[in-house]
């Protein structure tokens, strides 16, 4: 059972940047590709960006492309989301999320082990 830990939200203004942590409980090696969605209050939660277990494959969501870049440590058994240019359109609550298959996809049901999320606010 893998246990995800995020950290680094906050409040921030606009065109700022946060970097936004996720730790593992275990090696990383069983969690093969990591993504961050986020959600805002009744929305549902979206995808943001994922990253394959060697780093070589990510994907990203068309409105975070750019700005934002996922990343990962595997020796530190950590994944990273750094956010450049916020915008108040980012403001929501993140999610770090795993599955044990080394393929992205972008639906919240493929994967398996989720964090408790850190809230991101960008205020105008």
């Amino acid at each position: 059972q893998v246990q995800l830990v995020e950290s680094g939200g906050g409040l921030v203004q606009a065109g700022a940047s946060l970097r936004l942590s996720c730790a593992a409980s275990e090696r990383t090696s069983t969690a093969n590709t990591m993504a961050w969605f986020r959600q805002d209050p009744g929305q549902e939660r979206e995808f943001v960006a994922a990253i394959t277990r060697g780093g070589s494959s990510t994907a990203y969501a068309d409105s975070v492309k750019g700005r934002f870049t996922i990343s990962r440590d595997n020796a530190e058994n950590a994944v990273y989301l750094q956010m450049n240019s916020l915008k108040p359109e980012d403001t929501a609550l993140y999610y770090c999320a795993a599955r044990s298959g080394n393929t992205i996809l972008r639906f919240t049901a493929a994967y398996t082990y989720w964090g408790q999320g850190t809230q991101v606010t960008v205020s105008s």
